[in-house]
Order: C-alpha cells, then structure tokens, then sequence
C-alpha cells in the first residue's frame, strides 16, 4: 500500500523532477484531464470527488517517506488541483493552457486562505492549498469569459 502511495503522490515520478516538480506534476494531470473533460458534469463530479480523495490518501501516507510535512516530491495535489481548475469548463486546449497557467499561478502566489490551508493535518494539509488554488483558477477563467476576455 505504501508504494502505491508513493506513486500516485509522486504523480507517477515527476515529483521527483530535479527542475520545477510542482508544475513536471500539473504536466502529468493533463493527460489525464483531457479524457475527462467531455464528459457531463455527472462524471466530471464523481472523478474529481475520487482524485481529490486519492490525493488527500497518498499525500498523507508518502509525506513522511520523504521526512517532512509537504515534500516537494508529492504533486498529486497539483494533479487534483488542476482537476478543480478545468472542472465544468468547456472542452479544448485553451481551457488546458489558461487553465495550467493560472493554476501554477494561484498555485505559487497562494492567495488568502490557500496558505493557511497547508496548516490543516496530513494529507488534506498538503492537498487543501492546491484544491483552492484550482477553485481561484477556475473562477478567473469564468470571469475572463464572461468579460469577454476570453471565449471558450
């Protein structure tokens, strides 16, 4: 059990990229993202309930593996977190692209509360930050779209 932890916190290794693990993680969640994205709002629900809860399972079983609270090796939680970001959007590559680059974005800058959110226990600690990180990217996509910044 504890090395299917490990591989799914790694995201199947690209956590333990030597250069930007963090966004090497994202990279492996569009893969998977593109399968789900045409599907109805149903599925879309069920998956991403799952890859938050697997997320949340791994984080916490890895995290001391590798010795500390947050390891940058475990980017699981960018997977899920990109997961929130394109949730209920349309389907296409500039959801995928606006979508990564603002969820690296809020990802890294860590608007309020997203930072106190690391200070939650175990796994949901290391997953919370990056599910509200996709839920401030989500939201900006839809507000450019409803600018009429951005067309979908």
């Amino acid at each position: 059990m504890n090395r299917l932890a490990i591989l799914l916190a790694t995201g199947f290794g690209s956590g333990l990229s030597p250069f930007a693990p963090g966004t090497a993680g994202t990279l492996v969640a569009v893969p998977l993202v593109l399968v789900l994205m045409p599907a109805g709002w149903f599925a879309q629900a069920v998956v991403l309930a799952l890859v938050a809860a697997a997320a949340i399972w791994s984080a916490g079983v890895a995290a001391p593996t590798f010795g500390l609270k947050d390891p940058g090796q475990i980017v699981v939680d960018e997977i899920a977190g990109f997961f929130v970001t394109v949730a209920f959007l349309p389907p296409g590559w500039l959801t995928l692209v606006v979508g990564f680059f603002l969820f690296r974005l809020f990802d890294i800058w860590k608007p309020p509360p997203c930072r106190r959110a690391e200070a939650l226990p175990g796994g949901l600690g290391i997953v919370a930050d990056d599910l509200l990180a996709g839920v401030y990217a989500n939201l900006t996509i839809r507000l450019l779209c409803v600018s009429g910044i951005l067309s979908l």
